[in-house]
């Protein structure tokens, strides 16, 4: 008795410097899909992102049976991103029929993990506070331009992380949700047996690796000077003070100027993050609002296995997060070599580490990078990376540039999205369809 085919296609939609893939898996008559993120930072959109939001809505209604609603198995909001979650917001996803929210455990207000991390960024914003308030006191009088800066950090550091549209959906709050009222599931669990999440398929479940609920690992942002890409990280930060931020505000003064005291409790922030020349007064204020405004580390981390197919999504998973999964035998195995990588962090320095790239990503997989230019961040995407992933003829494939002819993808004929597809035989090789 011949096998039964399985496919696995994931569609990267080319929003711009954002996230939102479309993965669909089907066995004969049984197909699951999953949307994994919808967002996009607005200084680099290809489109507005209602327009992104209305394109998949629409690719969904136009495989729903007649009469059904759009239906989405999974969505997954990685991190509480703007570039990942903004999409959320528009009020069409009410139509949508989503069954099941995998958010990341940091969002669950009953969770004692969760309560501690927000405990430390509260705690790191009133350090950020006091160090900008003496630098305020000595700075402010002479130094108009610092006075600017500061002024702007100061409203940062006060203002607490609100509840947006976008996270009251995905959490089911004040009223919005999707279709079907889904409760989120907070990944990964403390149960680990939780973390290994079927689906209707035989043979097709995810693997939740991360993110780490070890704090340590989510303050470690950058990877140290032996593993990086870049000797320092300077060139990732905007080119003029006026810019606007793309992922956590670097708020810079200049350290001569600046003769203050720094708080203990930032001290330990800029310790716990590996900074080097910790003591100049940019990297402080850089690490404090880093710390308490990034979620990078945060991001699920899953692998989706697919009759051994493995595909791996790690959100904007940076320096600690991706140690946590590195340093653990199970977690190393499943995301060695798989057949597809969704490139991290839009391909910046600090989100794939070198000896994943180098020595663990195997040879003739596909990755796809959802990029699109940020005039302030031109060391976006990091070329070094690009490289070491042509020297294992990993097959590339970028939101901003149309694919090269292939078997195994394909784009719109209107560059709206770009998507890869696996044919996969139970407990035969596999190979993209050709």
């Amino acid at each position: 008795m011949a096998r039964l085919k399985t496919t696995a296609t994931v569609r990267m939609y080319n929003v711009g410097f954002g996230d939102a893939f479309l993965v669909t898996v089907k066995r004969g008559a049984t197909v699951w899909r999953m949307l994994v993120d919808c967002g996009v930072f607005p200084a680099g959109q290809t489109r507005p992102i209602r327009e992104s939001v209305a394109m998949i809505i629409d690719d969904l209604a136009a495989e729903a049976p007649e009469g059904s609603p759009p239906h989405l198995d999974v969505v997954v909001a990685t991190h509480h991103h703007v570039d990942h979650i903004s999409g959320f917001a528009d009020p069409a996803w009410e139509k949508v029929q989503v069954d099941d929210v995998w958010v990341p455990y940091v969002e669950d207000r009953s969770d004692p993990d969760a309560i501690a991390l927000r405990t430390a960024q509260s705690e790191s914003a009133r350090a950020l506070d006091a160090l900008i308030s003496k630098a305020t006191q000595r700075l402010a009088a002479a130094d108009e331009k610092a006075r600017e800066q500061l002024a702007v950090a100061s409203i940062f550091a006060a203002n607490s992380r609100g509840d947006d549209v976008a996270g009251d959906r995905l959490l089911g709050r004040n009223g919005r949700t999707f279709l079907g009222a889904p409760q989120p599931r907070y990944l990964p669990d403390v149960n680990p047996a939780k973390n290994v999440i079927s689906t209707p398929i035989e043979g097709v479940k995810a693997h939740v690796l991360g993110p780490s609920r070890d704090p340590r690992d989510v303050k470690r942002m950058d990877p140290p000077k032996s593993v990086r890409w870049l000797q320092l990280a300077e060139d990732e930060r905007p080119l003029n003070a006026d810019a606007t931020p793309l992922f956590d505000p670097s708020y810079a003064v200049s350290s001569a100027d600046v003769d203050v005291e720094v708080p203990q409790g930032t001290r330990s922030i800029v310790d716990g993050l590996e900074l080097q020349d910790a003591g100049l007064a940019a990297e402080l204020l850089a690490a404090a609002s880093i710390l308490e405004n990034s979620v990078n580390n945060t991001s699920i981390f899953f692998v989706l296995d697919v009759h051994g197919t493995r595909l791996v999504f790690v959100g904007d998973s940076q320096h600690g997060a991706w140690e946590h999964v590195l340093n653990d035998a199970e977690s190393l195995e499943l995301v060695k070599e798989p057949r597809f990588y969704k490139i991290g962090h839009h391909g910046s320095h600090n989100a794939t580490p070198k000896r994943y790239a180098e020595e663990l990503l195997g040879r003739e997989g596909y990755a796809m990078m959802p990029f699109g230019p940020v005039t302030q961040w031109p060391s976006i995407p990091e070329n070094k990376l690009l490289t070491a992933l042509a020297a294992k003829h990993t097959h590339v494939i970028r939101a901003d540039e149309r694919p090269l002819p292939a078997d195994s993808v394909i784009c719109d004929d209107e560059d709206r999205w770009s998507e890869v597809r696996f044919e996969v035989i139970p407990r035969a090789a596999t190979k993209p369809e050709g």
